[in-house]
């Protein structure tokens, strides 16, 4: 939820937004949401329920390159470190988007808090996790300059084999991956 008034502010200024499916567990798992086919329903299409009804399903073969990507989180630090729900959801989309050359390191990161979710104690960062580059609550804009470097893609080696398989995107880039690697 607090997303939304990002969404509906950047539809409002003509931007295309792309939403991944939660759990990216749909074929295909992105939504895209273009302000010239919304006919002015941005507050509606920035709602979740509003994104299915009123969104396109795109595969990320389809999407143009992502010029910023709003991340949730539960809590960040001034560092740039980032707590989503545990999930690890945030940190594959950004992966998947390195995987099919939408996004790169130079892609800004930005989440969206309140105040009291910017800790001072220290948030474990792993390979795979998502730093922010930007932190956004009501009050201030904190640029982070995070020292932790953005995931490259996908680290095969480290995701659980369940994952994998609920998740078809991941099949089928996995797929392509080891095609690739055999020649």
């Amino acid at each position: 939820m607090p997303q939304r008034p990002v969404r509906e502010l950047a539809l409002s200024q003509g931007k295309v937004l792309y939403m991944a499916v939660p759990r990216l567990r749909r074929d295909p798992p992105f939504l895209e949401l273009d302000p010239s086919r919304l006919r002015e329903r941005f507050r509606e299409a920035s709602t979740i329920r509003g994104a299915f009804r009123l969104g396109r399903p795109v595969s990320s073969g389809e999407m143009d390159p992502i010029d910023l990507i709003v991340a949730g989180s539960v809590a960040v630090t001034k560092e740039g470190a980032r707590l989503g729900k545990g999930g690890g959801y945030s940190d594959l989309e950004y992966a998947i988007g390195r995987e099919v050359g939408i996004i790169d390191e130079k892609t800004p990161v930005v989440t969206t808090v309140h105040r009291l979710q910017v800790v001072s104690n220290d948030i474990e960062m792993k390979i795979h996790d998502l730093p922010v580059d930007f932190i956004i609550t009501p009050e201030e804009v904190i640029i982070t300059r995070s020292p932790f470097p953005k995931p490259e893609g996908i680290y095969w080696e480290i995701l659980e084999e369940e994952k994998l398989k609920s998740i078809p995107i991941l099949t089928r880039l996995r797929s392509s991956t080891s095609k690739k690697a055999r020649g």
